[in-house]
């Protein structure tokens, strides 16, 4: 890829990402490993807080957005087991968590839509980044990694792209020579990471335009597709016998989100606070009026207690 080339398809791309981003904002309906070193992450100091500077980069040749969303599911079911799985709503299938939710939600029962509750679906993004600043490792100065966030921090990107007000002008911050810079900060709140002060600086070149280093910096990134690769997904059949063992032991008693319908008086299980002679490790605190801002903290806790299982 050239210069020349990246400059022309600046226009193009912002079509296509304030397309992705109206369908997220108004949706019709509705990763790998947590030890990829290719994932970069903001480090704490001891009070929970920090803070860097990023610039989120172009899509690369083969991705049609600089970004893609992954669906997951995870959660503790009453055998003490952890469902920890790539949801298929990702790829627009159907997903045996999703029907059960689905149903679950509509039984009328509120003991069932608490159950829905903590077995929701999360959404996380994934894009490539250039580091401008990380004051707590700063040999990841001007490195390209991957970047993993929620909908808190993707909310403020639709921000710039769709501003509120009339008199604010639409900015592509994925552009290397429009874009802007993102001073991400992150601080404690109830117990979880929160990035409300968070904010993109004025619009500005990366590394002042340089031609020759903006093509450096573009020819490290990642492909992005491959979190949407097959190969990361299981199917149905093997999710719902994953869901089954979760739900019930042996997987005997669980009941199908089919069998439920037509059964009105079903009300789910209500884990156990044990489960047989070994007490099952706790779930991450959840704050009275507060929700985490991003999942990855809380789904890394996960992946560690599914690995120690």
């Amino acid at each position: 890829m050239d210069i020349q080339t990246l400059r022309k398809m600046r226009n193009t791309d912002f079509s296509k990402i304030a397309s992705e981003f109206d369908k997220i904002a108004s949706p019709a309906g509705e990763k790998k490993s947590y030890d990829d070193d290719r994932i970069w992450k903001l480090t704490p100091d001891k009070a929970g807080n920090a803070s860097a500077v990023i610039r989120f980069l172009p899509h690369t040749q083969g991705d049609e957005l600089p970004f893609v969303k992954v669906f997951s599911h995870s959660f503790q079911g009453p055998t003490g087991k952890w469902y920890i799985q790539n949801s298929l709503t990702t790829l627009g299938e159907n997903d045996p968590v999703g029907e059960l939710n689905s149903k679950l939600w509509n039984s009328g029962s509120e003991s069932n839509k608490e159950i829905a509750r903590k077995q929701k679906r999360k959404l996380s993004f994934v894009a490539n980044i250039y580091i401008v600043s990380d004051p707590a490792k700063p040999e990841n100065n001007g490195k390209v990694f991957l970047f993993k966030f929620g909908k808190k921090i993707f909310d403020k990107l639709m921000d710039k792209a769709r501003p509120t007000f009339a008199e604010d002008k639409p900015v592509n911050v994925f552009d290397l020579w429009e874009g802007a810079d993102f001073k991400l900060r992150m601080r404690k709140v109830d117990g979880y990471p929160n990035y409300d002060q968070s904010t993109f600086a004025d619009a500005t070149p990366l590394l002042s335009g340089d031609e020759d280093q903006l093509l450096e910096v573009v020819g490290k990134q990642y492909r992005l597709a491959e979190f949407l690769d097959r190969k990361n997904f299981k199917s149905y059949e093997e999710l719902s016998r994953i869901l089954s063992d979760v739900l019930s032991e042996g997987g005997s008693a669980v009941r199908s989100a089919a069998s439920m319908s037509d059964d009105e008086d079903y009300v789910a299980p209500v884990p156990p606070k044990s489960v047989g002679a070994s007490k099952p490790a706790p779930a991450p605190k959840v704050a009275t009026n507060s929700t985490p801002d991003d999942d990855e903290d809380v789904m890394a806790y996960f992946n560690k207690i599914a690995q120690e299982s």
